[in-house]
Protein backbone atom coordinates (compact mmCIF):
# COMPACT_ATOMS: atom_id res chain seq x y z
CA UNK A 1 0.00 0.00 0.00
CA UNK A 2 1.20 3.46 -0.86
CA UNK A 3 1.91 6.09 1.79
CA UNK A 4 -0.33 8.53 -0.08
CA UNK A 5 -3.89 8.34 -1.40
CA UNK A 6 -5.34 10.39 -4.26
CA UNK A 7 -8.05 12.60 -2.73
CA UNK A 8 -8.79 14.95 -5.61
CA UNK A 9 -7.88 16.46 -8.95
CA UNK A 10 -7.71 19.96 -10.35
CA UNK A 11 -10.04 20.43 -13.31
CA UNK A 12 -8.96 23.95 -14.29
CA UNK A 13 -9.06 27.58 -13.31
CA UNK A 14 -12.09 29.27 -11.78
CA UNK A 15 -12.24 33.00 -12.38
CA UNK A 16 -9.23 35.27 -12.86
CA UNK A 17 -7.78 35.43 -9.33
CA UNK A 18 -6.07 32.05 -9.17
CA UNK A 19 -8.88 29.89 -7.83
CA UNK A 20 -9.22 26.35 -9.18
CA UNK A 21 -12.07 23.99 -9.95
CA UNK A 22 -11.48 20.97 -7.73
CA UNK A 23 -12.89 17.44 -7.97
CA UNK A 24 -12.91 15.85 -4.54
CA UNK A 25 -12.77 12.06 -4.26
CA UNK A 26 -13.65 12.17 -0.55
CA UNK A 27 -16.93 10.78 0.83
CA UNK A 28 -17.69 14.31 2.06
CA UNK A 29 -16.24 16.55 -0.68
CA UNK A 30 -15.32 19.46 1.62
CA UNK A 31 -13.20 17.13 3.79
CA UNK A 32 -10.43 17.41 1.20
CA UNK A 33 -9.28 20.66 2.82
CA UNK A 34 -8.84 18.90 6.19
CA UNK A 35 -6.16 16.63 4.69
CA UNK A 36 -4.02 19.53 3.43
CA UNK A 37 -1.32 20.22 2.61
CA UNK A 38 -1.87 18.09 -0.47
CA UNK A 39 0.93 17.11 -2.81
CA UNK A 40 1.33 16.16 -6.44
CA UNK A 41 1.89 12.50 -7.30
CA UNK A 42 5.68 12.89 -7.42
CA UNK A 43 5.65 14.96 -4.21
CA UNK A 44 7.45 17.87 -5.92
CA UNK A 45 4.71 20.41 -5.12
CA UNK A 46 2.59 20.84 -2.01
CA UNK A 47 -0.49 23.04 -1.61
CA UNK A 48 -2.60 24.31 1.24
CA UNK A 49 -6.31 24.20 0.34
CA UNK A 50 -9.10 26.63 1.22
CA UNK A 51 -12.55 25.74 -0.15
CA UNK A 52 -14.22 28.87 -1.52
CA UNK A 53 -17.46 27.46 -2.92
CA UNK A 54 -19.43 24.72 -4.63
CA UNK A 55 -20.01 24.37 -8.36
CA UNK A 56 -21.63 21.72 -10.51
CA UNK A 57 -19.53 18.53 -10.24
CA UNK A 58 -17.06 19.97 -7.78
CA UNK A 59 -15.72 22.69 -5.57
CA UNK A 60 -13.85 25.94 -6.01
CA UNK A 61 -10.70 26.38 -3.98
CA UNK A 62 -7.70 28.56 -3.40
CA UNK A 63 -4.39 26.69 -3.39
CA UNK A 64 -1.38 28.06 -1.56
CA UNK A 65 1.12 29.59 -3.98
CA UNK A 66 -1.34 29.87 -6.88
CA UNK A 67 -2.20 33.51 -7.50
CA UNK A 68 -3.19 33.89 -11.14
CA UNK A 69 -5.51 32.35 -13.70
CA UNK A 70 -2.49 31.24 -15.75
CA UNK A 71 -0.96 29.40 -12.78
CA UNK A 72 -4.33 27.75 -12.05
CA UNK A 73 -4.78 26.75 -15.72
CA UNK A 74 -1.31 25.17 -15.74
CA UNK A 75 -2.45 22.79 -12.96
CA UNK A 76 -5.38 21.36 -14.92
CA UNK A 77 -5.38 17.56 -14.62
CA UNK A 78 -3.02 17.45 -11.63
CA UNK A 79 -4.04 14.85 -9.05
CA UNK A 80 -3.70 15.76 -5.39
CA UNK A 81 -2.52 13.28 -2.75
CA UNK A 82 -2.78 13.18 1.04
CA UNK A 83 -0.63 11.14 3.40
CA UNK A 84 -2.48 7.97 4.42
CA UNK A 85 -2.00 8.72 8.13
CA UNK A 86 -4.13 11.89 7.80
CA UNK A 87 -7.10 9.95 6.42
CA UNK A 88 -9.71 8.41 8.71
CA UNK A 89 -9.57 4.72 9.56
CA UNK A 90 -12.17 2.70 7.69
CA UNK A 91 -14.53 0.00 8.97
CA UNK A 92 -13.61 -3.59 8.08
CA UNK A 93 -15.98 -3.69 5.10
CA UNK A 94 -14.75 -0.46 3.45
CA UNK A 95 -11.61 0.11 1.40
CA UNK A 96 -9.75 2.94 -0.26
CA UNK A 97 -9.83 2.44 -4.04
CA UNK A 98 -6.04 2.84 -4.14
CA UNK A 99 -5.70 -0.25 -1.94
CA UNK A 100 -7.77 -2.42 -4.31
CA UNK A 101 -5.92 -1.55 -7.52
CA UNK A 102 -3.36 -4.22 -8.38
CA UNK A 103 -4.83 -6.94 -6.16
CA UNK A 104 -4.98 -10.45 -7.60
CA UNK A 105 -8.52 -11.77 -8.10
CA UNK A 106 -9.20 -15.49 -7.67
CA UNK A 107 -12.48 -17.38 -7.74
CA UNK A 108 -13.75 -19.49 -4.85
CA UNK A 109 -11.95 -22.52 -6.32
CA UNK A 110 -8.59 -20.73 -6.36
CA UNK A 111 -8.41 -20.11 -10.12
CA UNK A 112 -6.73 -16.79 -10.94
CA UNK A 113 -9.14 -14.51 -12.81
CA UNK A 114 -6.84 -11.49 -13.18
CA UNK A 115 -5.88 -8.29 -11.37
CA UNK A 116 -7.85 -5.18 -10.46
CA UNK A 117 -6.98 -2.47 -13.00
CA UNK A 118 -9.33 0.21 -11.66
CA UNK A 119 -12.38 0.85 -9.51
CA UNK A 120 -15.25 2.52 -11.33
CA UNK A 121 -18.60 3.88 -10.28
CA UNK A 122 -21.24 4.77 -12.85
CA UNK A 123 -23.93 5.66 -10.35
CA UNK A 124 -25.27 2.43 -8.88
CA UNK A 125 -22.30 0.88 -7.09
CA UNK A 126 -18.58 0.29 -7.42
CA UNK A 127 -17.27 -2.00 -10.15
CA UNK A 128 -13.86 -3.66 -10.21
CA UNK A 129 -12.25 -3.60 -13.65
CA UNK A 130 -10.43 -6.93 -13.94
CA UNK A 131 -7.70 -7.54 -16.52
CA UNK A 132 -5.97 -10.86 -17.00
CA UNK A 133 -4.00 -13.00 -19.42
CA UNK A 134 -6.98 -15.17 -20.36
CA UNK A 135 -9.31 -12.23 -21.00
CA UNK A 136 -9.73 -10.57 -24.40
CA UNK A 137 -11.16 -7.43 -22.78
CA UNK A 138 -11.43 -6.28 -19.22
CA UNK A 139 -14.35 -7.50 -17.12
CA UNK A 140 -16.39 -5.32 -14.76
CA UNK A 141 -17.12 -7.24 -11.56
CA UNK A 142 -19.74 -5.76 -9.19
CA UNK A 143 -18.06 -4.86 -5.90
CA UNK A 144 -20.82 -6.31 -3.73
CA UNK A 145 -20.75 -8.72 -0.80
CA UNK A 146 -22.25 -11.46 -3.00
CA UNK A 147 -19.76 -11.11 -5.87
CA UNK A 148 -16.72 -10.26 -3.70
CA UNK A 149 -17.06 -12.04 -0.36
CA UNK A 150 -13.42 -11.62 0.71
CA UNK A 151 -10.85 -8.85 0.36
CA UNK A 152 -7.53 -9.74 1.97
CA UNK A 153 -5.30 -6.67 1.82
CA UNK A 154 -2.51 -8.37 3.76
CA UNK A 155 -2.29 -11.18 1.18
CA UNK A 156 -2.98 -8.69 -1.69
CA UNK A 157 -5.84 -10.92 -2.90
CA UNK A 158 -9.57 -10.76 -3.59
CA UNK A 159 -11.70 -13.88 -3.55
CA UNK A 160 -14.59 -13.45 -5.95
CA UNK A 161 -17.78 -15.39 -6.63
CA UNK A 162 -18.70 -13.79 -9.98
CA UNK A 163 -22.13 -14.18 -11.52
CA UNK A 164 -22.39 -17.11 -13.95
CA UNK A 165 -21.11 -16.29 -17.44
CA UNK A 166 -19.13 -13.21 -16.45
CA UNK A 167 -15.72 -14.86 -16.95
Amino acid sequence: MSDTVCVGAISGAYGVRGEVRLKSFCAEPEDIAAYAPLSTEDGAQSYSVVITGRIKNGLTARLGGVGSKEEADALKGVRLYAPRDRLPALPDDEFYHADLIGLEVVDTGGTVLGRVRSVQNHGASDLLEIAGPGLKTTVLLPFTQDAVPTVDLAARRIIADPPDGLF
